[in-house]
């Protein structure tokens, strides 16, 4: 069974950084592409970054470029997400999500994936 499960989030202040993490288990870590996306209240999911398995290539939206940065782990079977220079837009829930197979390329759509973690808070304040 795919599990994932973030943490790392919490309250910080404007200018602040955070890193968050995703522990993957149920399959070949490494095997398939992780996608990193929030979803502020009232507002649809959206992706922020992308890790793609075999190159480690990366995708990052244009809200958070040069702010944020993917890493993994393989040892630790964890995928990271550092977010650095927050500022309020930053505000909204985080969850890590990959395919359900591994033949499946990561997209920017969040129906794109069949598993997600439960999600976890990251609040931006000035």
């Amino acid at each position: 069974q795919v599990h994932l499960a973030e943490s790392g989030g919490g309250s910080v202040q404007v200018g602040g950084s955070l890193r968050l993490s995703c522990v993957v288990s149920g399959y070949t870590f490494g095997s398939r592409c992780v996608a990193w996306f929030r979803q502020a209240p009232e507002r649809g999911r959206e992706a922020v970054a992308i890790m793609f398995m075999g190159n480690d290539g990366t995708w990052y939206a244009d809200a958070v470029k040069g702010r944020f940065t993917v890493t993994k782990n393989n040892l630790e079977r964890t995928m990271y997400l550092q977010m650095d220079s927050l500022n309020a837009a930053d505000t909204a829930t985080y969850y890590c999500s990959t395919t359900s197979h591994p033949s499946l390329g990561c997209t920017i759509a969040a129906d794109s994936y069949a598993y997600w973690g439960q999600g976890t808070q990251v609040t931006v304040s000035s």
